[in-house]
């Protein structure tokens, strides 16, 4: 993750896809790689707000999914200098750290999707390079642990994290999805590394989905879903023929009732960018936040 500083509180951000089944080319063994994972509540979800809005959208989330915040702090958690109002939001549905710079954000901060807590960074970092990504950001300390950023094939950037006291969070209510889009040509790159760094597994691979899932009906799209010790992935394979908002959001949440949850994320200041939808086997909707945030919300038919 981008590290969220607390003065109080010690943040990890999230623990998502690290590492992965061994090869002769890999520096670290199966178990090895296991434990660089640290737990789904520490899988964060990147929020960059406009700026000024930091507290519309965190009141917004709780109310919306519930949860509590930790303390604002100003800070630096770029390796070049920056500032950025720095929060973290605990929901049941997933962890978010919440960034509302001060200063234009340094490149190529702002487009990382996750912030993935591990045991160890060095090892990640060697894994990641050994199975295939790319260290964007070599590892840079900050003022309460260490960060480095990696992207996958395709072009999917993601923050590695340690912080020098080691958080504890209560798990989640539900397990958020990482949501990515590729393209044809690079969903075979992506998957070789992602799955090998993550030690993930696919769980399905539809090459017929219903494409008014991505606001495309009477069409169909490659949906490909992951479980890994970091967490749930779905990737969608298009063209590129979008409509909006699809590919805007970064991540899925899980809720038990999605109308219900429409409303009062609509009471709380949000909007309704799509959907709902509903079919036989998912109901979702894209939602946006009181500062830019886009997310998508989707439920199990109760019908």
């Amino acid at each position: 993750m981008k590290r969220t500083l607390l003065l109080n509180l010690i943040i990890p951000v999230a623990a998502v896809a690290v590492l992965a089944v061994p090869t002769a080319s890999s520096a670290q063994t199966p178990a090895a790689r296991a434990r660089l994972a640290v737990g789904t509540q520490y899988d964060s979800t990147h929020v960059y707000v406009t700026p000024g809005s930091v507290n519309a959208f965190v009141t917004s989330w709780e109310a919306t999914f519930g949860g509590t915040n930790t303390k604002q702090v100003v800070t630096d958690v770029t390796p070049t200098p920056s500032s950025t109002v720095s929060e973290l939001v605990l929901s049941p549905v997933g962890t978010l750290s919440v960034f509302d710079y001060q200063t234009p954000a340094p490149y190529p901060f702002g487009a990382e999707r996750t912030g993935w807590l591990v045991t160890d960074l060095d090892q990640g970092v060697r894994a990641a390079e050994a199975d295939g990504a790319d260290l964007v950001v070599s590892p840079f300390d900050d003022p309460i642990g260490k960060d480095a950023v990696i992207q996958f094939p395709g072009g999917i950037d993601a923050q590695l994290y340690v912080h020098n006291t080691p958080p504890s969070y209560a798990p989640l209510a539900s397990v958020p999805q990482n949501r990515i889009y590729l393209s044809p040509d690079a969903v075979h790159a992506f998957l070789h590394t992602y799955l090998r760094f993550t030690d993930g597994r696919t769980t399905s691979d539809n090459r017929h989905a219903d494409g008014a899932q991505i606001g495309l009906p009477g069409t169909q799209y490659r949906r490909i879903t992951i479980s890994s010790p970091f967490g749930d992935t779905v990737v969608t394979v298009t063209d590129g023929h979008l409509p909006y908002p699809f590919g805007r959001e970064t991540t899925g949440y899980s809720v038990t009732d999605l109308d219900a949850t429409i409303a009062k994320a609509q009471t709380a200041g949000a909007k309704v960018l799509w959907g709902p939808y509903t079919s036989k086997t998912l109901d979702s909707a894209i939602l946006q936040f009181p500062g830019g945030y886009t997310a998508e919300i989707h439920a199990t038919p109760s019908h």
